[in-house]
């Protein structure tokens, strides 16, 4: 199409409202992804770097991008992309928050669309699809992944391996084509090049493929999908293994031991109560500041169980309404019991025990399973025509790939490949819109329609558009972990070696055909419930008798819930913002700037901590100021020794020094003090005894003329140059004890002092 913008339809309407009106579950999924990049580039702005973000960009500026920097791990995380997004980043725009601010923004992007993909590939059309959507793009437990970079480098990129892992596997799952292998591992490499965490998507790709495309008992379900699909577990063999030798070799155990059983169950609670349940709902409401960091959660208590139980209910509800919805919350269950398991072999026993459970960055990418999981249970996996299915595997059952309960190992619910769609014959036309209301899920047979009619239009097109037509002529849908009963007396559906005739009826042809009654024995699902869901399939059980009865009620409770978490979820959302924009690492910046600028040229510095509540002394040697400020296209100059040297006080402010400490006793030479000539040393004892440590040493003297002096303290010794007149030297020194000496090289200068302080520096008031 050449313009967007002019072009109309016969009826008067632009391409664009055209193609919203057809596909209106997309059109709402691509404005829910606008929005959400668009808010939290926002809520991120208003904020600024923090803590580790400082620590990642002053070894960026201090290093050359070789390997030894790259492969360097950063608090026992193995991220080389990471450390070369920063290094670039640093580089180029020095210390700076907006390039970090769109890499986010973008990443994010990609991540969203990606995840909107998937759904469509792995769930049934509906409505309801933009439910797990909503989850997934406006989860609090997600914000600090899009607001604070040295979080969202790792889990964006894991969280963009996970969705492209799981939708190679589901293809190779489903179409058998190996090139989907090569998809599954350069995702997986992907994810681990920018944070080791990555290594969980293996046991994820493998538990959703056993969970949701496997059937039988557990055990045999396990050895069902390890026989079947044996090259996917070699390849992420493989490369675990690979990972484990490169990170083991390089990485420092950071496995703990809990102290007590009570801490184990006090984090549970925090994480599963007050993180995990409420974040998936819209909470927690309410966050508890953690100085620059990112806030963490801090539910109230009858939001706390108002998020269990509704929870509970949207479970229950959904075991009840779709036979796969429980394996479903299974797969849920086992990934979050992987994350909990290592966030409390890391955690527990540390200074961090406290509130490891309360950080959501900690769980953010269980986000992804869960909204994948949501959308199964609320939809159900989304059938295919048969057709694309593998031709060796697609209506049969064998015995080497039978699951033991008769039925086969792919049934075409699946996501089909492009070229799939291109090995088909071309359709006259595009029919019918998204199927947002109940599905046919009777037996009877219908037209196969050409694959050109599945093509997709638009970010958000699936690999086909089978919820754009009617199902094309197929078997009844059997799924391998249920295969539905055949009723007595039932009408025997087309198969592949029997296909069905064309219909005469235009109505077939066009796919403009009405929904059967459903029957007697199964009954019709709610109508809100059905219009939300996109229906029912043919081995979903019945709905409960309560919810047909009031389905008036149910629509209403929807709707209600929907509201409910919407709210939530904005309100949570703008409280972090809140939270998020306070950053005293801003304001400490801001004003150094502003003093270096009008600083007087030749203004030196001596290092020190910047501020704690900008970085803390745990990332010592990093929250040096000659480290913290090395990025500054103005950066100060810092030096050991000087004359008049300078400090920035706590809130950035250029103040002179004065030191802080013990001094000599008043010497016995009246007018002079202690008196040094002759190339003589004088002993000068202090007001009180220093330890053996970092000092800096400030001399006032009167010299006579230029020459050198040598200051003893400790068994250690510092030459300085002395000049005519009245002077101070101020240098740094390494030592202790109670007595100073003092000596001159030049025996016929004189040097008078009563002014020697040994302690730290200070800003002066």
């Amino acid at each position: 199409m050449a313009s967007t913008g002019t072009t109309t339809s016969p009826e008067g309407t632009g391409l664009i409202g055209g193609w919203a009106r057809v596909h209106p579950v997309r059109a709402v999924a691509v404005a829910m992804i606008l929005v959400s990049l668009v808010w939290r580039a926002q809520l991120a702005s208003r904020g600024y770097l923090a803590v580790d973000d400082y620590v990642l960009i002053a070894r960026a500026a201090e290093a050359d991008l070789t390997p030894g920097f790259l492969l360097t791990l950063y608090n026992n995380h193995f991220m080389p992309a990471a450390l070369l997004a920063t290094w670039v980043v640093t580089r180029a725009v020095g210390l700076a928050y907006w390039p970090y601010v769109l890499l986010l923004t973008a990443a994010q992007a990609v991540l969203a669309v990606s995840f909107a993909r998937l759904l469509r590939t792995l769930v049934r059309p509906g409505w309801a699809l933009l439910v797990p959507l909503a989850v997934f793009l406006f989860s609090p437990l997600t914000l600090e992944a899009t607001s604070w970079w040295a979080v969202g480098v790792n889990m964006l990129p894991m969280q963009i391996a996970m969705v492209l892992a799981v939708g190679a596997q589901v293809r190779y799952v489903r179409t058998g084509r190996r090139r989907h292998l090569v998809t599954l591992g350069l995702a997986v490499l992907f994810g681990l090049l920018f944070f080791e965490k990555a290594l969980l998507v293996v046991p994820l790709v493998f538990l959703l493929t056993a969970f949701l495309f496997v059937g039988g008992p557990p055990v045999r379900a396990v050895l069902t999908t390890v026989r079947r699909y044996w090259p996917s577990w070699l390849l992420l063999t493989v490369m675990s293994l690979g990972f484990l030798a490169l990170y083991g070799s390089r990485a420092e155990s950071s496995l703990r031991r809990p102290d007590s059983l009570g801490e184990v169950l006090s984090f549970l609670w925090q994480l599963l109560g007050s993180t995990v349940v409420p974040g998936l709902l819209g909470g927690p409401w309410r966050w508890l500041p953690a100085g620059d960091g990112a806030p963490v959660t801090a539910p109230p208590e009858l939001g706390r169980w108002i998020a269990w139980a509704a929870f509970l209910v949207l479970v229950v509800l959904t075991v009840r309404l779709r036979r796969v919805a429980g394996r479903a919350w299974l797969l849920l269950a086992s990934y979050l019991t992987l994350v909990t398991a290592l966030l409390a072999a890391t955690r527990l026993g540390s200074i961090y025990s406290d509130v490891a459970g309360a950080v959501p960055r900690y769980v953010s990418d269980m986000v992804v399973v869960a909204a994948l999981c949501i959308g199964v249970a609320l939809l159900g996996l989304r059938p295919v025509p048969d057709r694309f299915a593998p031709a060796d595997r697609a209506d049969e059952t064998d015995p080497a790939t039978d699951d033991g309960d008769g039925t086969p190992a792919i049934t075409g619910e699946a996501a089909i490949d492009d070229e799939d769609q291109d090995q088909a014959t071309a359709a006259p036309e595009r029919v019918a819109a998204d199927v947002e209301g109940p599905v046919d899920p009777g037996p009877a047979p219908r037209v196969a329609v050409p694959a050109a009619a599945y093509r997709g239009h638009g970010v958000l097109h699936a690999e086909y558009d089978d919820d754009d037509l009617p199902p094309p002529v197929r078997p009844p849908a059997a799924r391998p972990f249920d295969a539905p009963p055949q009723r007595a007396g039932a009408a025997t559906p087309p198969t592949a070696t029997s296909p069905a005739v064309p219909s005469a009826d235009p109505a077939d042809r066009t796919g403009d055909q009405t929904p059967t009654e459903p029957p007697a024995d199964r009954p019709e699902q709610p109508a809100g419930l059905a219009a939300f869901t996109g229906g029912r399939g043919p081995d979903d059980p019945p709905p409960p008798a309560v919810l047909v009865r009031h389905r008036e009620a149910v629509s209403a409770g929807l709707a209600l819930a929907l509201v409910a978490g919407g709210l939530g979820t904005a309100w949570t959302t703008a409280r972090f913002g809140d939270e998020w924009a306070v950053k005293a690492g801003r304001t400490y910046l801001d004003t150094v700037r502003a003093e270096l600028a009008a600083a007087p040229p030749g203004t030196v510095f001596f290092d020190q901590p910047v501020p704690g509540d900008v970085v803390p002394t745990l990332s010592a040697p990093y929250n040096r100021q000659s480290t913290f400020f090395r990025a500054l296209p103005e950066r100060p100059v810092f030096v050991t020794e000087a004359e008049a040297p300078s400090l920035f006080d706590p809130t950035g402010r250029i103040a002179p020094v004065r030191i802080d400490g013990p001094t000599v006793e008043p010497g016995p030479e009246q007018a002079c003090g202690w008196k040094v000539t002759d190339g003589e040393t004088v002993r000068m004892p202090l007001t009180g005894p220093r330890d053996d440590w970092f000092w800096v040493v400030r001399i006032g003297y009167l010299s006579s003329g230029d020459s050198t002096a040598t200051f003893r303290f400790g068994g250690k010794e510092k030459r300085f140059p002395v000049k005519t007149g009245l002077n101070q030297i101020f240098f740094e020194f390494t030592g202790g004890g109670d007595t100073a000496e003092l000596s001159v090289a030049d025996p016929g200068v004189t040097l008078c002092t009563n002014e020697v302080a040994i302690g730290t520096p200070t800003p002066q008031q």
